[in-house]
């Protein structure tokens, strides 16, 4: 067998690069280019150099665990011993993920039976492997920005109980810090309209309105619920309109004028809108 090293080299340098700056991003630790080069030349010679050295098994998998936490390192700005455990935990997981996906795809294709050996996996060529990594790069940087879009959405989620025709219903509301209609010179609440119709089932709205969204223009009635409240805060007499919520996470966008101020105590933020920022 032919070993080229220029291409173990490009191959190992390419994916540790790609595998720590995913984990620097899962961790929302800063990425350092200098760092990530560096730590990437430190992986790649590791794994140029340990295959020649003769070791026992049980040696060689502790080392190269302790080879790529020491690049995890590297690559890592300088913080707390927790963002240090994040960025290496994140590094494995993604390593072994990729190493998985990369066998599982190339193991349907390459596999061949030799008499007296048995089934044999063929190595992959560089080519399939750097094709493999991008395509692990992409989808993995994809997902690791949903996960944070979802958690962000989340964290602007509220636990409200709202209180109407002699009975309380818990929803959940959604701190947009868009929403700012007023009806009256008070401030209005969306709800859906399978909320709606639980909340304000044979009451009189009080009046109408024009709510505009990105579908257009729409008049709506305006109902006022007797109570509502957020956490430790409680609102009496507010006002809300029927409209189009458009999420499974939440049955109400509060006005901001319910956003501010809510009692941390309760696991609410106080400031909803530096929360979003990431505050």
């Amino acid at each position: 067998m032919v070993v080229y090293i220029e291409y173990a080299v490009l191959e190992n340098f390419l994916l540790d690069a790609l595998l720590l700056y995913l984990a620097l991003k899962f961790a929302r630790a800063r990425v350092s280019p200098l760092r990530l080069l560096l730590a990437s030349a430190v992986g790649t010679l590791q794994a140029v150099l340990v295959p020649l050295v003769s070791l026992p098994a049980w040696c060689a998998f502790p080392l190269k665990l302790l080879g790529g936490a020491l690049i995890a390192l590297i690559a890592s700005p300088k913080g707390t011993m927790k963002s240090y455990l994040l960025v290496i935990t994140a590094f494995f997981v993604l390593t072994f993920l990729f190493g998985g996906a990369l066998i599982a795809i190339y193991s349907a294709f390459k596999i061949s039976y030799v008499a007296g050996e048995g089934f044999l996996l063929e190595s992959a060529p560089v080519s399939f492997v750097l094709a493999g990594a991008g395509l692990f790069f992409l989808a993995a940087k994809y997902m690791i920005g949903a996960l944070f879009r979802y958690k962000k959405l989340m964290q602007s989620v509220l636990p409200c109980e709202l209180f109407a025709g002699g009975r309380s219903w818990k929803m959940k509301g959604f701190a947009d810090t868009g929403n700012c209609l007023m009806f009256r010179g008070e401030p209005v609440c969306v709800v859906s309209a399978v909320g709606a119709l639980a909340l304000f089932r044979g009451s009189e709205p009080v009046g109408r309105m024009t709510v505009s969204t990105v579908n257009g223009k729409k008049d709506s009635p305006v109902f006022r619920c007797p109570k509502m409240t957020i956490g430790g805060k409680t609102w009496e007499n507010v006002c809300f309109t029927a409209g189009e919520v458009g999420s499974k996470e939440y049955q109400i966008i509060l006005h901001t004028a319910f956003s501010e101020g809510v009692d941390e105590s309760t696991a609410v933020s106080k400031s909803v809108p530096q929360k979003v920022r990431g505050k």
